[in-house]
């Protein structure tokens, strides 16, 4: 593989500007562009930088995924066509993982509710046994890949009682049990907060529904930074309703943006964010140095890293 041309897709804009990347990348790769939708411009490179899926990509020698999710991309059709994929696993441990500990402290310490009633100008305080901290409660990462590990690794800095859910059932550093995925049940049963964490597969589509929100505790706290389609969205917003779990805080949806006439905007009990909890002003420079190292490889004939197909 001849890597002539590479090209940086603007749809990652909606992370960073593809400038930033151009630049970044420019001194270490083969000739960088910045390209859009046109299907002669994208063809006319061999790889492609991307934070979006576009038909013209299938062919081209290799795809960057920005994100670590890849469920948006074609596989068996990059694979049948010769077309690599890489993602970006690695990198978001940190800052999935701060934006989670935030999640936590926002909902512990009711700060998303002094938030919104300051808008409103109202100076109420909470009752007396709402407010906790968070040291010596409990949470159950479900997924314990990059993501789960940033979330475990800083909860238990917090002096946090951290289990999980893993696949193989393996043990983790920095967590006290870790489940397979047959007991799913019995790792969320008895703690106050469920992080997903885990990829969107077909085996965990709709990995967290009614079964799973009626073994929860009547005040566990839902976050999901994961994919939307893990949790069934219907079965959260009835669970929310009927007082079967306290509250949530939610980074992705089934639909994205959230449409406008979800329960979940008006609800005390949620924090809503635009799929953003791995933002950082660094993220173009850590994907610079994936594909820097990528490029490389390419060039010594090596395996690629974080390759899916």
């Amino acid at each position: 593989m001849e890597l002539v041309r590479l090209g940086v897709h603007d749809s990652v804009a909606a992370v960073f500007p593809p400038e930033r990347l151009r630049e970044a990348l420019e001194d270490e790769a083969p000739e960088v562009v910045v390209v859009g939708d046109d299907s002669d411009a994208i063809t006319a490179c061999d790889a492609v930088v991307t934070f979006a899926h576009r038909e013209a990509f299938v062919g081209l020698e290799w795809v960057h995924s920005i994100q670590a999710g890849y469920d948006r991309f074609p596989l068996e059709r990059f694979e049948a066509n010769g077309t690599r994929l890489t993602n970006s696993t690695g990198i978001h441990g940190a800052s999935v993982g701060e934006t989670v500990v935030g999640y936590m402290t926002m909902l512990a310490r009711r700060l998303h509710q002094y938030v919104r009633q300051g808008t409103e100008k109202r100076w109420n305080r909470p009752a007396w046994n709402e407010p906790f901290t968070l040291g010596g409660e409990s949470l159950c990462v479900v997924g314990l890949g990059t993501l789960g590990r940033g979330i475990a690794e800083r909860a238990n800095a917090l002096g946090m009682d951290v289990t999980g859910v893993r696949r193989s059932g393996e043990p983790v550093e920095g967590v006290d049990r870790v489940y397979g995925s047959e007991a799913l049940h019995e790792a969320i049963a008895d703690t106050r907060f469920v992080a997903v964490a885990t990829p969107l597969t077909d085996e965990t589509e709709g990995l967290i529904g009614s079964e799973e929100f009626a073994v929860m505790r009547e005040d566990a706290l839902l976050i999901n930074v994961a994919r939307g389609p893990i949790v069934d969205e219907e079965a959260l917003i009835d669970a929310l309703r009927t007082a079967e779990i306290e509250g949530a805080a939610l980074d992705v949806f089934e639909t994205e943006p959230l449409p406008q006439d979800s329960p979940l905007w008006e609800m005390d009990e949620v924090i809503v964010t635009p799929h953003a909890a791995a933002y950082t002003r660094e993220y173009y420079r850590d994907i610079a140095a994936i594909v820097e190292e990528n490029v490389a490889r390419i060039a010594d004939g090596k395996e690629l890293r974080n390759r899916v197909v």
